[in-house]
């Protein structure tokens, strides 16, 4: 019997107000300097119709702004053309007529069309790929976080030095986050979300800390601590094979330290 394939879904990443960025946002930059507008469309406003490009360019090629369609069969890659990077809402599209990939076999989750049907608005979590909703939960969590581990710092300024900096040392010495994660993302088409998820991961950490009266060595350890705990939410499903793995993603997850990282499976 021959095995069911899943079928393709095809997503596009949008502005907070439903309209598409533009594909590249350097030459978006200078078309606005030159006084030129750079054509949208709005894709909350056009569920479930077809929608043809207001401006296609040359297929397909990357000739201007705004010059097709853009869409991902991998959503953990759709924030890697977004200029900035969040929030933003992601839409199910289905592409009509003829297709292209300008990124060819470096990029085969990449299509671009003239035309689509918009099919529903996604969770915005998907962007992040199908762990996405462990990572957006935990974004969640950091702030509320951020203050807990600041004021254990502050009970125990020499303790959590000497607990912070060996597991520092061995973040460091085991490559766990630019090399483990940032592979097993990358490997797994999540390299966007890792990159999208880690700097958020220091924003909405660092101004708790600092609220909460976290030295700036704390601060900036802290956002250590939470960009680790995104990224091991992140690659959770792709660091497992092994023990010496799961003792990766163990310290991604906080291991070593005294306080409690979330860590669902």
């Amino acid at each position: 019997m021959a095995r069911s394939t899943r079928p393709v879904v095809h997503y596009m990443a949008t502005r907070p107000d439903g309209t598409v960025p533009p594909n590249i946002e350097d030459l978006a930059r200078y078309a606005r300097a030159r006084g030129e507008q750079v054509p949208t469309v709005n894709l909350a406003d056009h569920l479930g119709q077809v929608v043809d490009h207001p401006s296609p360019g040359r297929k397909w090629y990357t000739d201007r702004a705004f010059g097709y369609f853009h869409m991902y069969t991998r959503p953990g890659e759709i924030l890697e053309l977004i200029e900035d990077d969040w929030p933003i809402r992601v839409f199910v599209v289905e592409p009509l007529g003829e297709t292209g990939n300008c990124g060819g076999d470096y990029r085969p989750f990449w299509l671009m069309a003239q035309q689509i049907r918009v099919i529903e608005e996604a969770d915005a979590w998907v962007a992040f790929g199908h762990r996405g909703k462990h990572v957006l939960d935990t974004l969640g969590q950091l702030p509320g976080l951020a203050r807990q581990w600041a004021a254990e710092w502050a009970a125990d300024p020499e303790g959590a030095r000497r607990t912070y900096g060996a597991w520092e040392k061995r973040v460091e010495q085991t490559l766990a986050l630019t090399s483990w994660a940032a592979c097993r993302a990358r490997y797994s088409r999540r390299e966007a979300a890792l990159q999208t998820a880690t700097q958020l991961a220091v924003d909405v950490a660092g101004q708790p800390a600092i609220d909460a009266g976290a030295e700036p060595h704390a601060v900036a350890l802290i956002q250590l601590r939470a960009r680790c705990l995104v990224a091991g939410q992140l690659v959770h499903d792709r660091l497992r094979a092994s023990e010496y793995e799961q003792s990766i993603r163990a310290l991604l997850l906080g291991a070593g330290l005294d306080a409690q990282a979330p860590a669902r499976a």
